[in-house]
């Protein structure tokens, strides 16, 4: 039997997603029901960005599922020197799964064409499945439903929109996307056009109306984490933020919207957005990165054959 990867929702139905995120829901709110239901199972975590939530969320989410992970720096294992897939042809014999967190979709698709245990993608520059899962879940938790909800992510576009996109359109949501600015190694032409032609996914840059129709409206770093300290990126990111600020979340532009306010952090005051937006009653920002837990917990069940 071929071995289920999530790296992005391609082989992923509506059906499997809406089955995941129920499964999410069931868990946090019976959590001592599953506090041993991965009792005895390892997770190999890979790390080539730096994280804050990720590491948190996967590794809480072992210990309180009953197992163990274990944490793998790319700098100082041989990941950083040997072929990556005779890495993970030793890796897959030790873990019963592996998340990775790295810079390119390449590296966890070789990732995944190699190893004979379950990969799943914690972020690379393409995709970042688990966030959107866990944005979904929040969506429920405050919307009572997915299902015609009118998400506005404004910025640039990125890894996070393509599962945004991907996910939500399978889901049955009406995703918009403001984005003056395409991160290129991000783009998937084939989900987007996919998308488009579900009549659910809409492009413009006409900030004022898309806030307008939005149920929920969603931001994200301008400028990639691993370069937004990097002095060489710093022509870089004045440009970014020039030509980004007219589309920052902030009080002038939501001040006569009821929409929820979402950011999949880290977050970067006085740039995407303001304090009074990460402040607002609208804000589910922090419900947000609380569900990262939530919702791998669901996928690494799921992965591990242990949601039932």
């Amino acid at each position: 039997m071929a071995v289920k990867h999530m790296l992005n929702f391609k082989n992923w139905s509506a059906e499997e997603l809406k089955g995941l995120l129920e499964l999410a829901l069931k868990v946090k709110r019976n959590q001592k029901q599953y506090h041993q239901a991965l009792a005895h199972f390892t997770l190999g975590m890979i790390f080539q960005k730096t994280s804050t939530r990720t590491r948190v969320s996967f590794e809480v989410a072992m210990t309180q599922l009953g197992g163990h992970s274990v944490f793998l720096d790319w700098r100082s294992t041989n990941l950083v020197l040997a072929e990556l897939k005779d890495e993970i042809r030793y890796l897959d014999r030790n873990v019963d799964a592996i998340m990775a967190r790295v810079l390119t979709h390449e590296q966890v698709q070789e990732m995944a064409d190699f190893s004979r245990v379950p990969v799943i993608n914690g972020c690379d520059n393409m995709y970042h499945p688990t966030q959107a899962l866990a944005d979904f879940l929040t969506i429920i938790e405050h919307k009572g439903k997915l299902e015609g909800i009118n998400l506005v992510y404004i910025g640039i576009h990125n890894n996070v929109v393509n599962s945004l996109v991907e996910g939500g359109t399978k889901l049955g949501m009406k995703i918009t996307t403001v984005t003056p600015e395409f991160n290129e190694p991000s783009r998937d032409q084939e989900l987007l056009d996919e998308a488009a032609r579900t009549g659910l996914f809409e492009q413009t840059l006409d900030l004022k109306a898309a806030v307008a129709k939005a149920d929920v409206v969603y931001t994200d770093t301008w400028v990639d984490m691993e370069y937004f300290m990097d002095p060489k990126f710093e022509a870089e990111k004045k440009r970014r933020i020039e030509k980004m600020l007219p589309y920052q979340l902030n009080e002038e532009l939501l001040k006569d919207s009821n929409a929820l306010i979402m950011h999949d952090m880290p977050i970067h005051p006085g740039y995407e957005i303001d304090r009074w937006a990460i402040e607002s009653p609208n804000s589910i920002i922090f419900d947000q990165a609380e569900n990262r837990l939530h919702a791998e917990k669901a996928v690494l069940l799921t992965q591990l054959g242990k949601a039932d």
